[in-house]
């Protein structure tokens, strides 16, 4: 599933390519996760945020697009000559909306496995997107550090890799980036109890990998691309996530793979205290 880094490196490239853009028409498949793409027609994008791995489009009416890409979903801007009605059918098996803007171009969202999903809300009003509205906050704004970090964890008895899955410590982390943090902060991924200490490592090291998977445009494991069908490259940089039983980079022990809370998590019985 794309986490932060991916959807970041999405909004980078689709912002300059979007923003001003009014959405003259749009067709959806028919299933209420994609359909209320259409309640976006006729207003213009003004601007292109990031929640978490949410992304934000920015309508003139006082209105948001809200897409969640799911495991596999993903955008493009494609130029459409002569100009044309927007039609899923147009863009292959697996699109599941189109916006036709008025210049001609089309956004179109892709997505294979239909966990994605797209809503029109007001402004900031997430009440009907659980996760989104109780999101933790971001992990590259000042406010996100080792206090608030051990703030939002202390009183949970779950392990540390599933609080930060929950998105409620902190948003964007996902399965990968957990695996990656915890294993350069030192704290296996089991740990029920981590002290202000230890949360300040975690929170250094959550930011350094978000901010590697950012530069490196993102890790491609099987289905991420980006707005421009490109794969990300951080998938080189990985020193924990997916590498079960291959030496630690640290210790060179085999590293140990475990299902945790129904994920498959990463870590080194040496390197990592619980």
């Amino acid at each position: 599933m794309p986490e932060l880094p991916e959807v970041e490196t999405i909004r980078r490239q689709l912002e300059p390519l979007l923003t001003g853009s009014t959405i003259a028409a749009v067709d959806s498949h028919g299933s209420d996760k994609f359909s209320p793409a259409l309640d976006a027609a006729g207003a213009t994008i003004t601007a292109i945020r990031r929640r978490g791995k949410y992304l934000l489009f920015d309508l003139d009416d006082e209105r948001e697009l809200v897409a969640h890409l799911g495991m596999t979903g993903s955008f493009s801007v494609i130029d459409v000559t002569p100009k044309t009605a927007p039609s899923c059918a147009d863009h292959g098996p697996h699109t599941r909306a189109v916006w036709a803007l008025a210049d001609g171009r089309h956004l179109v969202f892709n997505d294979t496995r239909r966990f994605g999903r797209l809503r029109v809300v007001d402004t900031g009003d997430y009440s009907d997107i659980p996760t989104l509205h109780h999101m933790g906050p971001e992990p590259l704004d000042d406010e996100f550090d080792g206090a608030s970090l051990h703030a939002a964890v202390k009183a949970s008895s779950r392990p540390i890799k599933t609080q930060l899955l929950s998105q409620r410590p902190v948003s964007g982390v996902g399965n990968i980036y957990a695996d990656e943090a915890l294993f350069l902060a030192g704290i296996d991924p089991r740990a029920r109890r981590v002290g202000r200490q230890r949360c300040d490592a975690l929170a250094l090291t959550i930011k350094s990998v978000l901010k590697a998977g950012i530069d490196n445009g993102g890790t491609t494991l099987r289905d991420y691309v980006n707005a421009e069908g490109e794969e990300g490259q951080n998938q080189h940089e990985l020193v924990a996530y997916g590498r079960g039983g291959e030496p630690c980079v640290t210790c060179a022990e085999p590293l140990q793979t475990v299902v945790l809370d129904a994920r498959t998590t990463t870590f080194c019985r040496n390197c990592q205290r619980r």
